[in-house]
């Protein structure tokens, strides 16, 4: 399929709680279904911003928030280009207190003002979206599936984290109620043997169209060109599922 030609932009959000800035990138040629698009811990960035521009390439509005609006503009943490194993304990630290102060009450919140502004986008096409998440974002895309199974069709998470924890409304625990197609592509080191199990009997028990898998010889984070973990193989394959899952999804799918 030839890649369409794409328009760039930064959004504001009215969220519940404030205005949340964000990045866009759809085709010329809209309208295209949405795509929300989760980012990992880090955030907001040009790594993310290229990703939501190739996706938009294959006929998609793409929305990428910033998920610590509540802490200011994104990027919040001065990143270097590249993100090394000798930084990073480091930055993760300095961006976790961001992290454990999005709670689940302000994630649903926030997903909800995020498809709303697809919603209410004269370049997003009616019907339902599809929810793509890394790393944090992975359990957000979960949340936000399980929220709207009227709104979301298909799921994706890559190196997923906080899938299968021991909170009451951990996010296996919410997938009876998703009734999107899902993909989650998890790094050797994502989860244990035992919590893959969990959270592969979920989805088999909640009837859920999915596919799990762990992508060999990779490290948390493979998606991810500007840090150490990145994955040339793996980085393609995560291209390979995610393009599939969308065109595979009548309801989602992008025009050939």
């Amino acid at each position: 399929m030839l890649r369409k030609m794409t328009t760039t932009t930064t959004v504001t959000i009215t969220t519940a709680d404030g205005r949340a800035d964000g990045f866009a990138a759809f085709p010329d040629d809209a309208p295209h279904h949405g795509v929300l698009l989760y980012p990992d811990a880090f955030g907001v960035r040009p790594e993310l911003e290229n990703r939501a521009r190739e996706l938009a390439g294959h006929g998609y509005y793409v929305l990428v928030p910033n998920l610590f609006y509540r802490h200011g503009l994104a990027p919040l943490v001065d990143l270097p280009a590249h993100i090394g194993e000798d930084v990073r304990p480091a930055l993760i630290a300095e961006c976790m207190p961001m992290i454990e102060a999005l709670t689940t009450d302000r994630i649903l919140r926030d997903a909800d003002a995020y498809l709303r502004f697809l919603d209410d986008r004269p370049e997003v096409a009616p019907g339902p979206v599809s929810v793509v998440g890394y790393c944090i974002g992975a359990a957000l895309a979960l949340r936000t599936a399980a929220a709207h199974p009227e709104r979301v069709a298909a799921v994706a998470g890559f190196h997923p984290g906080f899938l299968v924890t021991k909170a009451p409304d951990s996010p296996h625990l919410l997938i009876p109620r998703i009734t999107a197609r899902v993909h989650l592509g998890l790094s050797e080191g994502d989860m244990s043997p035992a919590s893959v199990e969990t959270l592969t009997r979920a989805l088999d028990d909640a009837g859920v169209d999915h596919t799990t898998e762990i992508c060999p010889g990779t490290l948390h984070g493979y998606t991810m060109s500007d840090t150490e973990a990145f994955h040339p193989g793996a980085y393609q394959r995560h291209w390979d599922r995610l393009l599939a899952l969308l065109d595979g999804t009548p309801e989602v799918s992008g025009p050939a």
